[in-house]
């Protein structure tokens, strides 16, 4: 018996897991090789002005937030920058998690072995760098909600034994801070200089990552039966809507701490039409990737509108969002 000879769509999947795992080797950063935490362009001001959130930031854009005093602005922007830095290295490490869990069940000489133990070591790269921001930066902060906190360990465990959920919560959670993080170098950057040197590299790489979890999706999904696929279509806009949540969403304690009203943080995330458009925004990427894989049909086009995460997909990869401030 002889074997298969691999489809044409197979060869261009393994094309690309070659030369993503040779993008990995060519360009790769190091946390305390590439960035100089003692220079003073790096040092860390509490009182930095740009701090401030702007307004693509759902809390920055409302009024209740543009009307406090400058050091309050401060404060609370510092607090949520740090937040958003510290949730998104625990996500790291449910990626790390679950991704761990999938590779040790290939077989010898899988290609995908190699592209995943490239990105998990990226992945360990960026918790470092984050915790080191977070360190820096001095608020102590949580690493996510409560709730999110203690589930972590079992979602990333469960994920390596249900592998496209898995590559469908990856994009979930990478999306909304990828988008966050390209939105702010579109804007001028106006940012601590450290802040923006660890974004600098993390977009760098995330642009592998999210690159290969689409395309993992694409061939995977080739090969499943069109049951399991009706599941991964509901699926995807229930994972994009939670780790959203989860990453971009602090938790009640930071509203007591700083006294944000109750009826702003709910304007906030995401009971207005503004906060709406702005999660609406962080999908664009992935209605085009769920159109592509044949993940929309009438069924799962209402569950995205329900979930208020519908919208027009993206032209191309990483449109910018030109309608929410427009």
């Amino acid at each position: 018996m002889t074997l298969a000879e691999p489809s044409r769509s197979e060869l261009s999947y393994l094309d690309t897991l070659a030369t993503l795992s040779q993008g990995s080797v060519d360009v790769n950063f190091d946390p305390y090789l590439d960035i100089d935490w003692d220079s003073p362009e790096f040092a860390i001001d509490r009182d930095d002005p740009r701090w401030v959130l702007p307004a693509y930031d759902p809390l920055g854009a409302t009024r209740w937030y543009r009307e406090l005093p400058r050091h309050r602005q401060i404060e609370i922007g510092r607090w949520r920058m740090a937040y958003a830095i510290k949730v998104g290295l625990m996500f790291e490490s449910i990626l790390i998690r679950g991704m761990m869990q999938y590779v040790m069940k290939l077989p010898n000489g899988s290609p995908e072995f190699r592209y995943c133990m490239h990105e998990m070591t990226e992945e360990c790269n960026h918790i470092q760098m984050f915790q080191e921001l977070v360190n820096r930066i001095g608020d102590d902060v949580p690493p996510g909600r409560k709730h999110f906190r203690m589930l972590s360990p079992l979602i990333g465990v469960l994920g390596g034994y249900a592998h496209l959920i898995l590559f469908i919560g990856i994009l979930g959670g990478e999306e909304p801070i990828d988008h966050l993080q390209k939105e702010i170098i579109r804007n001028g950057a106006d940012i601590p200089p450290a802040v923006l040197r660890c974004m600098q590299i993390h977009i760098a790489e995330e642009a592998r990552h999210i690159s290969f979890a689409g395309e993992f999706l694409k061939d995977h999904l080739a090969r499943t039966n069109p049951v399991f696929k009706q599941v991964c279509g509901v699926a995807f806009p229930i994972a994009m809507r939670w780790l959203a949540g989860e990453i971009t969403v602090p938790p009640r304690s930071f509203a007591r701490e700083f006294g944000i009203p109750d009826a702003v943080f709910d304007e906030a995330y995401w009971q207005s039409p503004t906060s709406r458009r702005i999660l609406s925004g962080y999908f664009g990427d992935m209605r085009r990737l769920a159109t592509d894989l044949g993940l929309m049909n009438p069924v799962t086009r209402r569950l995205w509108r329900l979930l208020h995460i519908d919208g027009a997909p993206s032209r191309y990869r990483s449109e910018p969002d030109r309608t929410t401030f427009a």
